[in-house]
């Protein structure tokens, strides 16, 4: 699902983590690996990258464990599938769903009630 091989370094504003480009089956990919980032950095970077996306493509978020503070936040604009990797980590697929009933708000990225569930 990760084909870094192809994938490029971009520059993405507000990130605090590397994002890279690649493209596979047609279809473009934006990836991130915010694993070793202490909250609220993973709904960040999530948030930020979410803004790239068009309809048909699709953000690569690898995060230490599932960011399901984020999911409420982003639910009504983006479809999402989430896997467990070998080593425990967690790794979500989004996309921007065709007929998104609601926006996103962006700014929203952080934790509320100095609680993170990412």
């Amino acid at each position: 699902m990760i084909s870094t091989k192809n994938a490029k370094n971009i520059d993405v504003n507000g990130a605090t983590v590397p994002f890279f480009e690649y493209e596979e089956n047609g279809v473009k990919y934006y990836y991130f690996d915010s694993s070793q980032t202490p909250p609220p950095e993973p709904m960040v970077n999530a948030m930020v990258g979410l803004q790239l996306l068009k309809n048909g493509e699709k953000l690569v978020m690898i995060n230490h464990k599932s960011p399901a503070g984020l999911f409420p936040k982003i639910s009504g604009e983006f479809d999402f599938e989430e896997n467990t990797l070998e080593d425990g980590r967690s790794i979500v697929v989004f996309n921007k769903k065709s007929n998104a009933t609601s926006n996103t708000d962006f700014s929203q990225n952080s934790c509320s009630g100095g609680k993170c569930s990412h």
